[in-house]
């Protein structure tokens, strides 16, 4: 992808690592075709073996999802949201920032989320595929249900309505909505132990303030050269 810095990998073993500091793309494909539909450029806070960490900032352009006739989707109802036309425009992400942890392997990441001011809001668990690493970012496609994390340890189920009107609209099958509760059951225990990335201090994180907001590459949506988990 090209940008106004450099993409520098590093090798460590058989895999290769971002550096901080670097742009990628952290992107969704459709859950009912081939083509990607969510795109985010976002900066490199860590890569290894252990974790890939990213920061979205405030003001970011990005590619989402709409209704061919440019309504936003969550204000169609829910009956009939999976089942109209679609396309997708570009857009700002507005209010403050975002923090994406990805541990390899695990079909979720969690998002940190503050309020103005640095004050901590919620982490939150997207349940998803397992990041699919190519050469200009990651892919993921995104299983709907999602966890709400609370500062105090508490957590509640999102989006359970669309997760079930995803299956009736025949975006997800039996078996991989199963796989897919599997898998909230199991952010849950972490949750429970308050194991990583919760246990982490990254509600205290803080982005170098010499970064600044990446731009979207115009082949956002190209297909990638290569991939890894």
């Amino acid at each position: 992808m090209t940008d106004d810095r450099a993409v520098t990998r590093v090798e460590a073993g058989p895999a290769a690592y971002w550096t901080p500091g670097t742009r990628i793309l952290w992107r969704y494909r459709e859950n009912a075709g081939e083509g990607v539909h969510i795109a985010r450029p976002v900066t490199v806070v860590r890569d290894d073996p252990d974790l890939l960490a990213v920061w979205m900032a405030p003001g970011t352009e990005c590619v989402r999802p709409v209704l061919a006739d440019g309504t936003p989707v969550h204000l169609e109802p829910l009956e009939s949201r999976y089942t109209k036309p679609r396309t997708v425009q570009r857009d700002r992400w507005f209010g403050t920032g975002v923090l994406k942890l990805a541990q390899p392997g695990r079909p979720w990441s969690v998002w940190l989320f503050w309020e103005p001011g640095w004050q901590f809001k919620n982490w939150y668990v997207n349940l998803e595929q397992p990041l699919v690493r190519w050469d200009g970012g990651v892919d993921s496609e995104d299983y709907f249900l999602d966890i709400s994390v609370h500062p105090d340890r508490s957590w509640h189920w999102r989006d359970e309505d669309e997760f079930v009107q995803a299956q009736r609209d025949g975006l997800m099958d039996a078996r991989t909505a199963e796989r897919v509760r599997a898998a909230g059951r199991d952010a849950v225990a972490v949750i429970g132990s308050w194991g990583p990335p919760f246990s982490d201090d990254w509600p205290d994180w803080r982005p170098d303030p010499s970064w600044t907001v990446p731009s979207l590459p115009e082949d956002w949506g190209r297909t990638p050269a290569h991939v890894s988990s």
